[in-house]
């Protein structure tokens, strides 16, 4: 695709090859419907194979950086089995055509990130978050596995033990708190998010782009070793599509209660 065939997604060139991308929803929050998610699974192909960009930036329009999955998708994909399988295929493409980009790509978490949105904002080489933004892998509370990238990227960056602890509960953090154990690579005053992003990709764009891209490509080396583990846990949420408890959980999402999972019913004593 040429950048400018891209419906969702915003593109910007800047001095020196950076090329700056952002999620242009922010009616939505910039949450991913299958327009958007298809645009981000494709887009570091484009960005990888572009001559004139050395270094992509990527961040949300408005408030948020993206408020993860379009819970109308999710509806459209509970129980429709051709649309998991194709979802299946889409989400490795994101994770890996980001791993496998030839350039740096420097994310600006200037909100919340959620879903295809943390993704996006932790699959990337370098991480720049605001301190008061909200991320966090909800999967769990929707009723299916924590799949998309959680469990080939989140061990590495924060351990085992913090890990299990977040995807487990499913509960959210601040970008101070995920600068502290490691869950991103800085963590700045909102208003400084994208600035400092365009500074660090600035410094790689002019740096020696054989000794920067060959180092990205050997870190890497590090996902695709969790290549297994991250294909098994794609399909165990794409699973959960086909069960009753996603239904329960998008039910609740829409109404803003508790969900009450037919796989937790209540227990008498």
């Amino acid at each position: 695709m040429k950048y400018e065939e891209y419906e969702q997604l915003r593109f910007e060139r800047r001095p020196n090859g950076v090329l700056l991308i952002t999620m242009d929803r922010p009616e939505k929050y910039n949450a991913a419907d299958e327009g958007m998610h298809t645009e981000l699974a494709r887009v570091w192909t484009d960005v990888s194979a572009d001559p004139e960009t050395r270094v992509a930036v990527v961040t949300g329009a408005g408030k948020a950086f993206s408020a993860g999955g379009d819970l109308g998708m999710v509806e459209r994909m509970t129980g429709d089995h051709d649309r998991v399988a194709h979802m299946l295929g889409e989400m490795r493409d994101l994770v890996y055509n980001i791993a496998d980009c030839e350039k740096p790509v420097v994310s600006a978490i200037n909100g919340v990130a959620v879903g295809a949105g943390t993704v996006v904002g932790l699959m990337a080489d370098i991480s720049i978050c605001a301190r008061e933004a909200k991320i966090g892998d909800g999967h769990v509370k929707l009723g299916v596995a924590a799949g998309d990238h959680a469990a080939i990227i989140w061990p590495l960056l924060v351990g085992m033990a913090k890990a299990r602890y977040y995807l487990m509960t499913g509960e959210m953090i601040d970008g101070a708190e995920a600068e502290r154990i490691g869950l991103v690579s800085k963590a700045v005053p909102r208003e400084e998010v994208l600035p400092e992003a365009l500074r660090v990709a600035d410094a790689l764009a002019t740096g020696s782009q054989t000794a920067i891209r060959w180092t990205k490509r050997s870190l890497n080396g590090w996902l695709r070793m969790a290549g297994p583990i991250f294909e098994q846990s794609a399909a165990y949420e794409m699973l959960g599509f086909l069960g009753p408890d996603v239904v329960e959980g998008a039910a609740a999402l829409r109404e803003k209660r508790a969900p009450r999972f037919p796989s937790a019913p209540p227990m008498t004593t």
